[in-house]
């Protein structure tokens, strides 16, 4: 037990985490010196090497000396902050990545904030000094300062740092004189401050063996595989060990396979004991937060609730004329399933039954967060409707509406300070700082989550992609009132059809086109956004009469401004309350949810009616 050492690494998006791991893995000899490995090699999922940000929370372990030292690599985007919380509780010690040149950010105050609250031992990491105005000595500053204002310890507080570059694979105590050569250096430094500052972890070698569930993978061969540390004990292949569910019950099954790391690879053991990071299979049903231990009377381990989703979204099944024709699975059943199998892995996802049994309600952190399952979902063969996403409003003990809000960073150019700042007023957000540097300006602002959907296009618009956006689950306040974030209505297709350029140059003069020539459309289907408010109902299909006088020719000299393909994302982000995204394998369409347009017209109607009612009751 005191040869392990068990951390996590933690930082903000994009500062340089997976990088560095894979600089461990490999400067430690985990693969042979011919070995073939790719860049990145913890973000083992597509969507993560795609998007270039870690998703899923991952384990890995390499052997430095005599040490045997387990690894988590963990994501830096907000939306994913539960895989940060959960795994928390298997560590010691963590590596905090800082930019050298950007600093401590949102998700930084986030990470760092839950590791200190359970009192894991920090190591500063600034990365990239190898950076083009790279300032470690600032940003040492600002991370003293971050450590200060989470009300860490005196001995948080005395924390090791650590000066690396993580693409070029070295590290050192001190920032190298300039001009000093940096020729030969390599990450041993950091190794060593790792064995050095890290406790052993904090088991009891002779007790009855206990393990706390942060984790679940799944085997074609074996079944589910728990993962967590070893609190207690030890446990080896063909142990009887019992289950403490989430709902109580006490189920005992025998352990059929016992497993570590070595690098990324799993590697089977026949027995492990206190301290290390294992996973173990013999449960056919077993979830994170749930307890494993020898005592079929022990009592369950606790397990810190993290913090609740934000928003909600509903998820339908396709009923669209094209539905089936390019998915397998378009069922309720097949969604159902496949989302109670997310739910047991996905802790900070939430999944409800809605009013209807093609309707399920999903809740998260944010729009990343279930955009990025609806994605997986279609690379599966799924079809599935998805709504705009919703805020998740509270109560007060005396009634009132509480609604989250976010505490939002921006990075912005100063020409560009006036619509930006115009933009966070109409969307209900309260300015809390404004700090002018050469060429930018950093705001810090109070918003709610309800004002941040759609913000980012806007801000990437109004900034001409040079804004930096980050934001942070800030907790509940009093409801701010109405917020109008879209104001352009929508192109919707009052025919099915394959649309022709005809047609589409007709249809363009009223606003953009999200179509092109040759797209099947369907009565409903949204083909673009409308100049003004209102939606507005076009024929996209429609043909040139042929006459003798005009027989051929149709398309000839007509000119299509490209047509504006959003991600799913920004599909999610765009649509309106009376929209769905219909996600298939191979397209991402906009549409209504009730396409016949007298259904549409006479359920507005009603809604209308309803609306003016509650309003006047709550007068």
């Amino acid at each position: 037990m005191q040869q392990i050492r068990n951390i996590a690494i933690i930082a903000h998006v994009d500062h340089g985490k997976t990088t560095l791991v894979d600089c461990l893995l490999r400067q430690s000899g985990t693969f042979r010196t011919n070995q073939a490995v790719e860049e990145r090699i913890m973000d083992s999922m597509d969507l993560e090497r795609e998007k270039g940000i870690t998703i899923r929370a991952k384990n890995a372990a390499f052997k430095y000396k005599s040490y045997h030292i387990n690894i988590v690599d963990t994501p830096g985007h907000a939306d994913f902050g539960g895989e940060v919380e959960r795994i928390l509780n298997m560590i010691d010690g963590v590596l905090l990545v800082v930019d050298a040149v950007e600093g401590p950010q949102a998700q930084t105050r986030f990470v760092l904030r839950k590791a200190l609250e359970v009192g894991a031992k920090p190591i500063v990491v600034i990365n990239k000094i190898d950076r083009d105005f790279a300032n470690p000595s600032r940003v040492l500053d600002q991370v003293f300062d971050l450590f200060v204002s989470l009300n860490a310890t005196d001995e948080q507080l005395d924390f090791p740092v650590i000066y690396a570059s993580a693409k070029d694979g070295y590290a050192m105590e001190k920032m190298p004189e300039p001009g000093q050569s940096i020729e030969g250096l390599d990450i041993k430094p950091l190794f060593e401050t790792i064995i050095k500052h890290v406790p052993a972890p904090q088991a009891n070698a002779k007790g009855e063996f206990k393990l706390l569930v942060s984790n679940l993978d799944y085997s074609d061969y074996l079944g589910r595989i728990a993962f967590g540390k070893i609190l207690s004990g030890s446990i080896s292949v063909g142990d009887t060990v019992w289950c403490i569910h989430g709902d109580g019950r006490r189920v005992s099954s025998k352990i059929t396979a016992v497993f570590n790391h070595k690098g990324l690879a799993r590697i089977q053991l026949e027995s492990a004991s206190a301290g290390d990071i294992v996973g173990i299979c013999g449960f056919e049903e077993v979830f994170i937060g749930e307890t494993l231990l020898q005592n079929e009377e022990g009592e369950a381990l606790p397990f810190k609730p993290i913090d609740p989703p934000t928003i909600q979204m509903q998820f339908a099944v396709n009923d669209g004329p094209l539905a089936g024709k390019e998915g397998t699975l378009v069922t309720a059943r097949h969604i159902r399933e496949r989302l109670t199998r997310e739910v047991r892995t996905n802790i900070s996802l939430k999944v409800e039954d809605g009013e209807v049994t093609s309707i399920f309600k999903v809740s998260g952190r944010g729009e990343m967060h279930i955009a990025v399952l609806v994605e997986q979902m279609r690379r599966e063969g799924y079809e599935v409707l998805v709504s705009r996403p919703e805020v998740i409003l509270k109560r007060d003990e005396n009634g009132a509406l509480l609604e989250p809000l976010e505490k939002l960073f921006l990075e912005i150019p100063k020409e560009c300070m006036g619509p930006v700042l115009e933009n966070l007023s109409n969307r209900k957000g309260e300015i809390l700082d404004i700090k002018h540097h050469a060429e930018q300006i950093s705001i810090e602002a109070l918003i709610p989550t309800r004002g941040l959907i759609g913000f980012e296009t806007d801000l990437v618009n109004q900034t001409r992609g040079m804004g930096v956006i980050s934001h942070l689950f800030h907790g509940y306040e009093a409801y701010r009132g109405e917020v109008i974030c879209r104001k352009n209505g929508s192109l919707v297709s009052m025919e099915d059809g394959i649309a022709t350029s005809y047609a589409l140059n007709m249809v363009q003069e009223r606003g953009r086109l999200m179509v092109e020539p040759g797209d099947a459309i369907y009565e409903g289907m949204i083909v673009g956004e409308n100049a003004r408010e209102q939606d507005i109902p076009v024929n996209p299909c429609k043909t040139k009469k042929l006459t003798n006088m005009r027989s051929v020719g149709d398309g000839k000299g007509i000119q299509l401004e490209p047509p504006m393909r959003l991600s799913l994302e920004r599909s999610l982000e765009y649509i309106g309350p009376d929209e769905y995204v219909e996600a298939t394998p191979k397209h991402l369409r906009l549409r209504k949810k009730i396409l016949d347009a007298t259904l549409r017209k006479r359920a507005a109607q009603s809604a209308g009616g309803i609306n003016a009612h509650v309003a006047e009751a709550t007068e």
